[in-house]
């Protein structure tokens, strides 16, 4: 079988690598990869978003299965283009990627249909919402209504910092579009906890929680970036808990969905908060995560691409699909700067992969000569699987160790948070 993966970050990397433990895969090209990448895949230089050179690419090379792997180009509609055009694709279309692509969209749709989340206004005028903020309770959420990179939301512990937040977002356009709409919410308390889900439309199978880590510095401090770390499991998310997410959450999302016409097949994520009153969704994603894409999908026992194209034709009801009782850690090694401002270029070193410690490669390139430099905020993903989570975290900082990459940083508290629950 010959796939297509569209992407070219560290969340691409995992999907490949796992791609290619089927004995049935003979080829895998990435659109666009990136200098990693290429190690495990041919990388082709089109575009995460080009949805036509996409298409004009899967059909010239007979491509057999197809997958759609970051926010934009779902919500711009490739997986539609893709699958229109006879290419079985998993990820959903873009009238169920709305899930993601519009805050405002999950949050009605969450009221509509009693899924828990916290209480909010929405905003189209920035006057109205500065009013609003001026005796809302503090701290209070704001967020863009649709796509930011995963920054596009803003905790304000004070009215200034809501005031400045609405400025930059609706009037200064920091997220372009995305800011024409805000969302004002309600600040929740507790453990976050992140669960990925594949689902076809009427079968949900949770995938292993995980716990990311935001903050560019250790002890959560510094701005939010797209994640500078992963744990799976999280230790927070017990099987209560599962249970009670599966019938107030999971299920009733999929169903909601079904009833507006908008069926999601491919992997929605689940962002929640265990607030004293119980499990509370903060965010959907309509794609895998990243970096918890990167500690899930090693503890994955069935064959992933069986899998997807079950999640994708409707029969993932047949399948049982099995993760391992291990535990993972991802640290991510980013550029110094990121997420404000950094360099790239970069010659980077990595160590050999072993069975339970890899690299992921996120943001680079291929110098002439061959050798690897960086290109992007984050960089590497280095993921280590162990029987235990302490072990886990002390392995993936072993491999850590062995990459050459002067201008790279990492927190080197990924997983601290989880061993004292």
């Amino acid at each position: 079988m010959k796939l297509m993966v569209i992407g070219g970050g560290g969340r691409e990397h995992a999907i490949i690598k796992k791609l290619k433990e089927n004995p049935n895969v003979t080829e895998i090209f990435a659109l666009p990869g990136n200098g990693g990448i290429a190690a495990d895949a041919t990388c082709v230089s089109i575009g995460a978003k080009d949805i036509d050179g996409a298409v004009a690419f899967a059909k010239e090379n007979a491509i057999d299965f197809a997958v759609v792997a970051p926010d934009d180009p779902l919500v711009l509609g490739m997986s539609d283009a893709l699958q229109d055009a006879g290419i079985p694709t998993f990820g959903p279309r873009a009238c169920a990627a709305i899930i993601e692509g519009s805050k405002v969209f999950s949050k009605e749709l969450m009221k509509k249909y009693n899924i828990p989340t916290a209480a909010y206004e929405v905003f189209e005028d920035a006057d109205a919402a500065l009013e609003y903020v001026r005796t809302a309770p503090l701290p209070t959420v704001i967020k863009a209504d649709g796509l930011a990179l995963g920054k596009g939301v803003i905790i304000a512990q004070t009215r200034e910092e809501a005031e400045d937040a609405i400025r930059s977002i609706m009037e200064d356009k920091v997220f372009g579009a995305s800011g024409s709409r805000i969302v004002i919410e309600e600040f929740l308390t507790g453990p976050e906890v992140s669960v990925l889900s594949f689902t076809d439309g009427k079968t949900v199978i949770p995938m292993i929680s995980s716990m990311d880590h935001k903050r560019a510095h250790d002890g959560d401090e510094g701005p939010n970036t797209g994640g500078m770390g992963t744990i799976a499991p999280n230790p927070y998310y017990t099987e209560d808990i599962a249970k009670v997410c599966m019938d107030t959450i999971f299920r009733p999302t999929v169903d909601a969905m079904n009833a507006e016409g908008r069926t999601f097949r491919g992997c929605l994520y689940f962002g929640l908060m265990l607030t004293p009153c119980g499990p509370k969704v903060i965010e959907y994603n309509c794609r895998f995560g990243d970096p918890e894409t990167q500690v899930v999908l090693p503890l994955l026992k069935t064959d992933l691409l069986t899998v997807m194209m079950a999640t994708a034709n409707g029969t993932l009801d047949q399948l049982k699909v099995e993760f391992s009782n291990r535990s993972a850690c991802c640290v991510i090694i980013a550029s110094k700067g990121y997420p404000v401002s950094y360099q790239s270029g970069y010659p980077m070193v990595l160590p050999p992969d072993s069975e339970d410690a890899f690299t992921y490669v996120a943001g680079a390139k291929r110098a002439e000569d061959g050798s690897l430099l960086s290109a992007g905020g984050r960089v590497l993903g280095v993921t280590a699987v162990a029987d235990t989570l302490p072990l886990a975290i002390e392995r993936a900082y072993a491999h850590a160790e062995g990459v050459v990459f002067e201008n790279g940083f990492c927190r080197r508290d990924i997983g601290q948070k989880a061993l004292k629950a």
